[in-house]
């Protein structure tokens, strides 16, 4: 990190958030809404690429998307955040990403105001606002703007969707997850207990089911009251999965390959006039070329498999269309959908994270802090049909997402505009602001929670917990929406895992690598664009023009400070910090059978990147005759599992798809000891022993550890929760229910910490402390 940018923070009085609350209660008596006040509906694609849907270009068939973007406002030229949290948090506050706190996914905080991971105290978000203004508040699916660390069932709620405004939710606080068998899934502020997920179970379903439900519980009771829904999907990021019927009807359609889906969805652009005549389609490198493979120069077992991976994530975006028309239906049905406002978007652009080849073993290559060996396993072969379905966990290849992002360059989490241009639709069919149509004009993110307060009439709260609000950074687009003339935005800094770039005017500077230490925040090497001529960025314009370079390098430092945007991850350290407070969750825990399964980062801590042991009290009663899972952590994309099974021990390990399996002998009625040690061996693997009574039953030698976000699902004692990480035992016995004897004591003991962490530790705030002291 660059020093001086370090050093700057000395001033700040630490990290935005630790202040005390005030005093006085924040909570006001509720006003009654106008009479006429619109509902509001915010529904929010996750890792979406720009041409995915119909109105943008796409051969998906999207006719409820289609339609409310005919009755409503195209954006041709929305910009976001390049990471999903960062928008997130830019959405519901109106502030910039790192003004918001998060200047990087809800997973470390490393100490610094930009980097908190959490909404500030003096920021109200849309969701309080409008439940001050008389708003009834709902929201489901993906939150992830909470610090991993506070999403276990002990932890400080305060960032939490009902503490952050919402009368009700139901989803998925994590960044993802599986949607045959989610991981964890919570409901307003409790984790909710499923002992085992019906066949054919589908989370977007349920989401939509508890959307609907809450709309109609309002109107159950209170006929007038406005409504604001947040749908955030969990879909269409990975693991991308869809409903087998789904995907059928996608079929063959990408049998022409990446290149020519590119192509088309490029010409659909002109001829709706989302693109200019002048925008050119990237070619060569920077199409990124060097790293995606021609369509022609694929194998036909390649080609197979790579469609097929296409082919599911159309059926995703299909079933998001198809959520949406359940959910206008009902609107319909109430004689409401004409005064509802409907915003759609995307969080970020589509991502390479499934790499050349796409990936049947997501979590092997996804979500790792720690420099993989060269003979890490990336793909477990396995059937392309089971693509999509509950047996594995999959990303489709980079060569798609360059489709997804069509016309644009490079992918989530750059600054290119295939990171950061994504689509939006804006529809109220009962507004007389201006005409629907596309729109041309700059639009950022933190403009949309301004926008929607202008439009319903409600104020953004001036205070919140007896603090004056921070003043938002986005502003109205409503004359926009009334004027295809009015003026958007002009200028906006982007930051990225240390990836720059600044938007002014006519003209886009870009770094795509960190500066050095020694080079500061304005210096590295940049590129620049004409954008007003130029919007796919085919043409550096950096070597002809040095001063104007230079200026817009200057902008974006100058925006930095006012954003608290610094320190820049420059060395790759920033990230690897992580609050002393997490320390307690590494320590050894007793857990009970039979409850909902411990939490995933709370899980993983016992685990991840160490060596650890599991022993067990067991009682298998007086005839022996006891069965079931002792221990299960994991799912399909890689877990471990132990259990009594026809009187003999099996120990089950789920290597990103590859199943090792060892059974002891049968053991006899009443009382057992059984100890598990999982022991790090060099080339980041483990060796599995199963020891019964002292003495060893069953090994498992030299398997890939399990490390980054896997294991996904957390710990369950005595059942297997949500996805099996054993199929075949799954086939056999379902979640295989420990009955028949006695889990006694079930205990977890971590061992020391792997030479591959590279986490650090560190008292964030410490400093500030002991100055107030």
């Amino acid at each position: 990190m660059a020093e001086q940018e370090r050093r700057g923070y000395e001033g700040f009085g630490g990290r935005v958030g630790e202040f005390a609350s005030g005093s006085e209660p924040w909570w006001r008596p509720r006003p009654e809404a106008r009479a006429d006040a619109p509902n509001v509906v915010i529904v929010l694609v996750d890792d979406l690429g720009f041409s995915d849907l119909g109105p943008f270009g796409s051969e998906i068939p999207t006719p409820h998307i289609d339609r409310i973007a005919g009755d409503g406002w195209v954006f041709t030229n929305y910009r976001t955040a390049p990471m999903c949290s960062p928008a997130r948090a830019a959405l519901m506050t109106g502030l910039n990403p790192h003004r918001a706190g998060f200047g990087y996914v809800a997973h470390t905080d490393p100490g610094y105001p930009g980097f908190t991971c959490e909404l500030p105290e003096d920021a109200p978000t849309l969701a309080e606002s409008l439940r001050a203004g008389g708003y009834a508040t709902f929201m489901v699916g993906k939150w992830h703007l909470t610090p991993e660390s506070r999403l276990h069932d002990a932890a400080d709620r305060a960032s939490w969707p009902l503490q952050r405004g919402f009368d009700r939710y139901f989803g998925s606080m994590d960044g993802f997850t599986s949607l045959h068998h989610p991981h964890r899934l919570v409901r307003d502020n409790s984790v909710v207990d499923v002992p085992e997920f019906p066949e054919g179970y589908f989370l977007t379903d349920e989401l939509t089911d508890s959307a609907l439900a809450m709309i109609d519980e309002l109107r159950v009771n209170d006929a007038t009251k406005p409504f604001f829904l947040y749908f955030a999907h969990t879909s269409v990021h990975g693991p991308i999965q869809a409903k087998a019927d789904d995907i059928a009807r996608h079929r063959g359609r990408y049998a022409a390959g990446w290149n020519a889906l590119r192509e088309a969805r490029f010409a659909r652009q002109r001829e709706l006039g989302i693109m200019p005549d002048r925008a050119e389609l990237p070619s060569g490198a920077q199409a990124d070329d060097d790293r995606i493979p021609s369509w022609e120069s694929l194998s036909s077992d390649e080609r197979e498999l790579f469609a097929r991976h296409m082919e599911v994530y159309a059926a995703a975006v299909d079933e998001v269309d198809q959520s949406l028309g359940r959910l206008v239906a009902r609107l319909e049905e109430l004689g409401e959908l004409e005064n509802t406002v409907i915003v759609l978007a995307s969080d970020n652009g589509g991502t390479a994270e499934g790499g050349p080849s796409g990936t049947r073993s997501y979590f092997a290559q996804f979500g790792h802090a720690a420099a993989l060996p060269a003979d890490w396993v990336r793909d477990v072969p396995r059937d392309p049909a089971e693509i999509g379905g509950p047996k594995l966990f999959s990303q489709y290849p980079a060569g798609w997402a360059r489709v997804s992002n069509t016309p644009f360059r490079s992918f989530k989490s750059s600054t290119y505009e295939g990171g950061v241009h994504a689509p939006l639709i804006i529809s109220w069919p009962a507004s007389r602001i201006g005409e629907p149509g596309l729109r041309d004009q700059f639009v950022f993110v933190s403009d949309l929670a301004p926008t929607i307060l202008d439009l319903v009439g409600v104020p953004s709260l001036g205070s919140r917990h007896g603090r004056p609000a921070m003043q938002p950074d986005g502003r109205s687009l409503a004359d926009v929406l009334g004027a295809p003339g009015a003026e958007g935005r002009d200028t906006q800094y982007f930051e990225c895992v240390g990836r720059r770039a600044v938007v002014d005017g006519d003209w886009k500077a870009l770094s795509n690598v960190p500066p050095t230490p020694t080079e500061g925040a304005a210096g590295g090497s940049w590129e620049l664009y004409r954008i007003s001529e130029d919007p796919t960025e085919t043409r550096d314009l950096a070597a002809a023009e040095p001063e104007r370079v230079a200026e817009l390098a200057e902008l974006w430092r100058e925006e930095a400070w006012r954003n608290t945007v610094f320190p820049l991850d420059d060395d790759g350290s920033l990230h690897t910090n992580r609050p002393a407070s997490e320390a307690p969750l590494s320590d050894p825990v007793a857990l009970a059978p039979f409850r909902p399964p411990l939490e995933r980062f709370r899980a993983a801590k016992l685990t991840v990147l160490r060596s650890f042991t599991v022993d067990a009290s067991l009682d298998l009663g007086p005839d022996g005759r006891a069965a079931g899972v002792v221990v299960a952590h994991g799912d399909q994309g890689g877990g471990y599992l132990l259990a009594i099974e026809d009187g003999a021990p099996l120990l089950a390990y789920n290597a990103y798809g590859d199943m090792h399996r060892a059974r002891g002998p049968v053991l006899g009625p009443g009382a057992h000891e059984l100890l598990l040690r999982v022991d790090e061996l060099d080339g980041m693997r483990w060796r599995l022993r199963l020891e019964v009574d002292g003495t060893t039953a069953a090994e498992i030698p030299g398997v890939p550890m399990l490390l980054g976000m896997a294991p996904f699902t957390g710990i369950s004692v005595g059942y297997d929760y949500g996805g099996p990480v054993d199929w075949e035992l799954h086939e056999r016995h379902g979640g295989f229910r420990f009955a028949g004897g006695e889990i006694r004591r079930l205990r977890y003991v971590p061992g020391a910490r792997s030479q591959h962490d590279r986490t650090v530790l560190r008292e964030i705030g410490a400093a500030v402390a002991a100055i107030a002291d």
